[in-house]
C-alpha cells in the first residue's frame, strides 16, 4: 500500500510538471504602472501564475483567443463588506442572521464581486470574523472567491459608528469590549489589535468619526482621542498592521492622519489643513464615491432608512464626489475602494466612471484599482501582468482608456490560473 501510494504521489507530481501552459492571446494589454497600452502579446499561464510574456505567436495547439479584446491585471477593491448589503430591512439582519448566513451570504457577495472582474477585495469591517474565515476557505480552495485582506471587526467607541449594540434596547446593549471591538482609552486599544492579531486579521479598521448608517446621530464627530490613535497605531506597527481609517468629518480625519493611518475611506468633510497633512503623510484617499451617490438616492425613498439615518444619508452622500476631485487634484494619493455592501456587490466598476468624471484620468483611475492597490496590501506579486505575478488576468471589449464604462462589462475573468469567467 505504501509503494503504490508513493507511486501515485510521484505520477502526480511528474503530470504536474509536465503540463504544458495555458496561453492567452490579448488584443491589447494594460501595462498598470507605466499606465498605458502595450499592444497585443501572447502570456502563458501555469501553476497560478505568469511565466512567460511574448509578442510572438507560440507555437502550441490551444490558445484563449481574446484578441478582440484588452487584457488587464485583475481588479482590486480596497473597500468592501461581503457580509450583507443595504436594503429597507437590513437592520434587523443582526438580530436574524448568525455567523453561518453571513457566511453563506459573504460567499455569494463574493462571487458576484469575482465576476465583475474584482479579484482581490479588501473587507474593512465584518461580523463574527467571516471574512477571516471565508479568506481561509478561499486560499484553501474549498470554496471560490476573490483573494481577501480581511480586517474582521471594526475598532469604535462606545456608541460610535460600529460600536455592534448601537439602535438595540438596553436590555441587550451591556457593555461591549475591545474582544467585541469597542475601545475606551490607549489600553483598550493595544488590546483590540492584538485581539485581532490572535483571530487572524490582515489589517485593522477604525471609525475614527460618525458615520452615515450607524444608529447614532452624528456622522461627523470625532470618535477617538490622539492617545488612543496614537497607541492603536503604536501597536499595529508592531504586528505589521496597516490601519484604514473610516472618516467622514474634519477633525477625526485630521487627527487620524497625523496619527500615521495608511487610508482613509471617504474623506467627505476634508479641507486644505487635511489634504496638507495626508500629503505631508503619505496617506491615501480611498474615496468610495458610489457609496456617496447611492446612499443620497436612497434617502429620498420614505422608510429606505431609519429616521436618524436619512438626514446623513442626504447631506454626506452627494459630497464626497467634490471632495474627491478636490482631494485629487490637490496631488493626494488616491486608492480604489467602493464601500459596496452599501452600494450593490458586483457594481464596483462604477466607481471607476465617477472618478473619471470628477477629473481624473481613466489610466489613473485604473492605476488605483491596480498597481497603487497593490502597494497598499504589500503584494508585489498583485496589480500588475508581469512574469512571476499571480495569474489574476481580467479582459473586455475596446479600450478602456477611451471609454472606462468598458469596465463594467468584463467579458473574462481568471484568478490565480483559473477560468472564472469567459
Amino acid at each position: 500500500m505504501i509503494k503504490k501510494l508513493a507511486l501515485g504521489v510521484s505520477l502526480a507530481l511528474l503530470t504536474s510538471q509536465a503540463a504544458a501552459a495555458d496561453w492567452l492571446h490579448c488584443g491589447d494589454v494594460f501595462d498598470s504602472e507605466e499606465g498605458n497600452l502595450k499592444g497585443e502579446h501572447y502570456i502563458a499561464v501555469e501553476g497560478g501564475e505568469i511565466t512567460k510574456i511574448t509578442r510572438q505567436r507560440p507555437n502550441v495547439a490551444s490558445i484563449t483567443d481574446l484578441s478582440a479584446m484588452t487584457c488587464l491585471p485583475g481588479l482590486i477593491d480596497l473597500h468592501v463588506h461581503l457580509d450583507g448589503e443595504s436594503a429597507p430591512d437590513a437592520y434587523m439582519d443582526r438580530f436574524t442572521q448568525g455567523p453561518a448566513d453571513l457566511a453563506l451570504i459573504a460567499q455569494s457577495y463574493g462571487m458576484k464581486t469575482l465576476n465583475a472582474g474584482f479579484t482581490t477585495v479588501r473587507n474593512p469591517g465584518d461580523s463574527y470574523n467571516v471574512t477571516i474565515a471565508l479568506r481561509d476557505a478561499i486560499a484553501a480552495g474549498t470554496v471560490k472567491g476573490p483573494r481577501i485582506y480581511s480586517a474582521g471587526k471594526s475598532l469604535a467607541t462606545t456608541g460610535g459608528h460600529a460600536d455592534p449594540t448601537n439602535g438595540v434596547k438596553d436590555l441587550l446593549m451591556g457593555r461591549p469590549s475591545p474582544v467585541d471591538g469597542v475601545i475606551n482609552s490607549e489600553e483598550d486599544a493595544k488590546e483590540a489589535v492584538r485581539q485581532h492579531y490572535k483571530e487572524g486579521a490582515d489589517f485593522i479598521k477604525i471609525t475614527a468619526t460618525g458615520g452615515v448608517l450607524s444608529m447614532a446621530s452624528s456622522g461627523q464627530n470625532p470618535q477617538f482621542t490622539n492617545n488612543e490613535l496614537e497607541a492603536l497605531i503604536d501597536i499595529a506597527d508592531d504586528y505589521n498592521f496597516h490601519v484604514a481609517a473610516h472618516a467622514h468629518g474634519k477633525e477625526g480625519m485630521l487627527r487620524a492622519v497625523k496619527a500615521g493611518v495608511k487610508t482613509v475611506e471617504h474623506g467627505t468633510y476634508m479641507d486644505d489643513e487635511v489634504i496638507a497633512a495626508m500629503k505631508e503623510q503619505g496617506t491615501y484617499l480611498v474615496p468610495t464615491i458610489l457609496a456617496g451617490k447611492f446612499v443620497a438616492e436612497k434617502a429620498k425613498i420614505d422608510g429606505y432608512f431609519p429616521d436618524v439615518v436619512r438626514p446623513k444619508a442626504a447631506e454626506i452622500g452627494p459630497l464626497i464626489q467634490e471632495t474627491f476631485a478636490k482631494a485629487y487634484q490637490a496631488g493626494v494619493n488616491v486608492a480604489f475602494g467602493t464601500d459596496s455592501g452599501v452600494s450593490a456587490h458586483g457594481d464596483n466598476a462604477l466607481e471607476f466612471q465617477y472618478m473619471v468624471e470628477a477629473g481624473m484620468p481613466a489610466h489613473e483611475a485604473i492605476q488605483a484599482a491596480t498597481s497603487i492597490a497593490a502597494q497598499i496590501l504589500k503584494n508585489d506579486k498583485l496589480g500588475a501582468i508581469k512574469v512571476g505575478n499571480y495569474a489574476d488576468i481580467i479582459a473586455v471589449d475596446g479600450n478602456p482608456l477611451d471609454d472606462i464604462k468598458q469596465l463594467q462589462d468584463v467579458d473574462f475573468v481568471m484568478k490565480n490560473g483559473e477560468l472564472i469567467k469567459y
